[in-house]
């Protein structure tokens, strides 16, 4: 069974259990859901909030609103990647400035999270910009939706990076170590902070509109 054929059967029983229980409110509606399927309040909550605004009507007796409160900003486990992609990057543009070249073997350590922060995260946080949730290319695990992130992150990490050393090339700072490492930190924190802000907006209510 596909992930979309599981969507839609958890849809499906939301909504079998929401006309037969008569759920008061969200809470009571995803406890009820809880006994059946092993989710999250917040992901019980997003597909609730779907499902609400797939049919324009209300599963509870409570308003929508009610919905907000569980989904949180930033929520922590939700977010290890971004929080990841930022702490990687602040690591690597430090050991860039404070770990010199010779100095082994805390200059494997500067290789190591260079190589990612230069290879991996612009291209990754930008995959994330652009589809927060899924990719448009059809997986049938989400192990294997995170390794194709992975793959297209390395290919397009490689094109952005040589796009900002251009763009440096002709600017007043030019090609050097310093503005190299400096762009690539704020291009990817920024790249993560859009990201993180589309993958989890601060009021669900706003995006079921």
């Amino acid at each position: 069974m596909t992930n979309k054929q599981n969507q839609t059967k958890l849809k499906d029983y939301i909504t079998h259990i929401a006309k037969s229980k008569t759920p008061a409110t969200t809470d009571e509606l995803i406890q009820l859901v809880q006994k059946k399927y092993l989710l999250s309040q917040e992901e019980l909550a997003d597909i609730i909030c779907q499902i609400e605004t797939e049919h324009k009507t209300s599963l509870t007796k409570t308003p929508k609103t009610q919905l907000i409160a569980k989904k949180t900003y930033f929520p922590l486990k939700n977010t290890i990647w971004f929080w990841l992609t930022i702490g990687i990057t602040i690591t690597a543009t430090v050991a860039v400035f404070i770990i010199p070249k010779d100095v082994y073997p805390l200059v494997y350590l500067r290789q190591g999270v260079g190589l990612i922060f230069v290879m991996l995260l612009p291209g990754y946080a930008f995959i994330k910009v652009l589809y927060p949730k899924k990719l448009p290319i059809v997986t049938s695990t989400e192990n294997l939706d995170t390794i194709e992130r992975i793959t297209l992150s390395i290919g397009l990490s490689i094109a952005l990076v040589t796009i900002v050393g251009i763009i440096l090339n002709y600017t007043p700072w030019g090609l050097s170590l310093t503005s190299i490492a400096l762009s690539l930190f704020i291009f990817t924190v920024l790249l993560a902070l859009i990201g993180a802000f589309r993958e989890y907006p601060r009021d669900i209510s706003h995006s079921a509109l």
